[in-house]
């Protein structure tokens, strides 16, 4: 199964023990509740699943689902 922004969305909902729906594609996700921990599992998970290749510095930076997607090569 290919990276896709919902699947994104899914795993940080799955990471902070919200609804997919509650989490919005835009926003701080820090203000959510994730913090580096819980990032750093999301980037390991990806990359094993998917093969991404971004960083946790990249995935930091900008801290919001539509921002990541790039990063994590979804188009």
């Amino acid at each position: 199964m290919a990276l896709t922004l919902e699947l994104i969305r899914r795993d940080v909902a799955d990471a902070l023990g919200e609804d997919p729906a509650d989490i919005p594609l835009d926003e701080n996700l820090l203000d959510y509740g994730l913090d580096s921990v819980r990032i750093m599992a999301l980037l390991g998970r990806w990359r094993r699943d998917h093969g991404v290749e971004a960083d946790f510095a990249d995935l930091a930076e900008q801290p919001a689902v539509e921002a990541w997607a790039p990063l994590l090569g979804v188009s």
